[in-house]
């Protein structure tokens, strides 16, 4: 006889609670198994296709960590250095860019630029405040990871993690199914079953869209000559996570900085539009499509709450886990709203089934 409805949710409830009291409680400690965790789930679907290609799973997985091992060494040594040099330059550069606005609107909008107006006061403020708390941040976040994730951490954890779970994957998930009740078996396997294809969809597809266009981004940035190109496709590339804002953040601070460096040079500023307007486009009637697929369930405000929550509360685990919990949640939202679309409590005594 199946446990009553009042129970059930009792007990999944200390069993949430529990869990984020652990999240919150363990902080830290558990950031190198949920990075491994993480690129262990990413990594699954490759595993499964080259064992059916005939590799065991051993070798599999041996050949995606000496791969992704290698992959990561070399953006470690060419890409990052240059990534973190540009935003240390950025963000040192911020008064003279504000300066640069300053003369703009001096020279063509005199009257809202008095010597002690609130616009002129501001741009200034503005400029002193990007390097200053613009350092800070930057000193505070390679301090941060400089303490979190060490070199024991990036060399040894983190791969021997994702190795030892990519490894045993299959073998969890259905260790794991035996340990459903039985009574819910069914229920319990079709919510993972959505959450997991929300989940491929989104972290995979959405994760491999971030890195196409960042790369876009950067080269094409580069290539045009605009200062900070590199930082600037990265963050663009980074922030299509969540869907419009890297169009708009990179969008605008590439134009921004297009329009200082390329002044009078229109040919220069329009190519600049021109190269995001192509990733948009080539993002939303290529990329997005065949990668993500259609709807996800995964709104773009429900992501930023849960990015935001998450990140307050659990700090750079938080973030990690956020999109995962956000896309159970909204999975089991949607199960229980057509439950309750189907019960005599919405539907009430009088209906009959197709109404």
């Amino acid at each position: 006889m199946p446990l009553p409805v009042r129970e059930q949710v009792t007990y999944w409830g200390i069993a949430t609670a529990v869990f984020l009291v652990l999240l919150w409680w363990l902080g830290d400690v558990i950031l190198p198994f949920v990075l491994g965790g993480a690129i262990a789930y990413c990594l699954d679907p490759i595993a499964d296709r080259l064992q059916r290609w005939g590799l065991s799973r051993v070798a599999a997985t041996a050949l995606i960590t000496v791969f992704a091992l290698v992959l990561f060494v070399v953006l470690a040594l060419a890409v990052i250095p240059t990534l973190i040099n540009q935003a240390a330059g950025l963000i040192e550069a911020a008064p003279k860019i504000a300066a640069n606005l300053q003369t703009f609107l001096t020279e063509r909008f005199p009257g809202i630029m008095d010597e002690g107006s609130v616009l002129r006061k501001s741009l200034v403020t503005l400029g002193e405040t990007v390097q200053s708390r613009g350092g800070q941040l930057l000193n505070t976040v390679l301090a941060s990871v400089g303490g979190l994730v060490n070199m024991l951490v990036l060399f040894v954890i983190v791969p021997v993690v994702a190795f030892y779970l990519l490894l045993d994957w299959d073998n969890m998930v259905g260790r794991i199914d035996k340990m459903v009740p039985r009574d819910h078996v069914d229920t319990v396997r079709k919510i993972a079953t959505d959450i997991d294809n929300t989940l491929a969809a989104f972290i995979r597809g959405q994760g491999t869209v971030c890195l196409i266009l960042g790369v876009y981004y950067m080269g094409a940035l580069a290539l045009v000559g605009l200062p900070f190109g590199l930082v600037v496709g990265a963050i663009a590339g980074a922030l299509t996570f969540i869907p419009y804002v890297g169009a708009l953040v990179g969008g605008g601070l590439a134009l921004g900085l297009a329009l200082f460096q390329f002044w009078g040079d229109w040919l220069w500023i329009v190519a600049v539009a021109v190269i995001f307007q192509v990733g948009q486009l080539v993002e939303g009637n290529v990329l997005t499509p065949k990668l993500v697929g259609g709807s996800v369930g995964l709104h773009p405000v429900w992501l930023i709450f849960a990015l935001s929550a998450f990140g307050a509360l659990f700090g750079f685990v938080g973030l990690l886990v956020a999109v995962p919990v956000a896309a159970s949640f909204g999975v089991i939202i949607r199960y229980a709203l057509t439950q309750y679309k189907h019960s005599l409590l919405y539907r009430g005594l009088d209906r009959d089934t197709d109404d």
